[in-house]
């Protein structure tokens, strides 16, 4: 796994346990969010980019402008929008 991957996990993995879902290993430079045995998100690292593929559509991050602590955080947010526990809840 490629050192920035190594450090996004490292970020989201107490998130990611207390949501219910698992980090998964997808190959030397992927991983997977699954929750119940489904793929809610793949993050792949592709050299200078970092790609996310979520719900059928693939979003692109140059890793040079996008630290990986702010790509956990895009992670969480997404997570916790899913779930109902972003501000957009507090708001409904």
């Amino acid at each position: 796994m490629s050192d920035y991957l190594d450090q996004v996990k490292d970020a989201i993995r107490s998130e990611v346990t207390k949501n219910g879902f698992k980090i998964e290993s997808r190959g030397k430079n992927s991983f997977a969010l699954t929750k119940e045995g489904a793929d809610f998100m793949i993050v792949r690292d592709s050299d200078e980019q970092v790609e996310i593929s979520y719900k059928g559509q693939r979003y692109q991050y140059d890793k040079y402008y996008t630290k990986p602590q702010h790509l956990a955080q895009v992670i969480t947010n997404v997570m916790n929008a899913v779930l109902g526990k972003g501000p957009q809840a507090a708001e409904k």
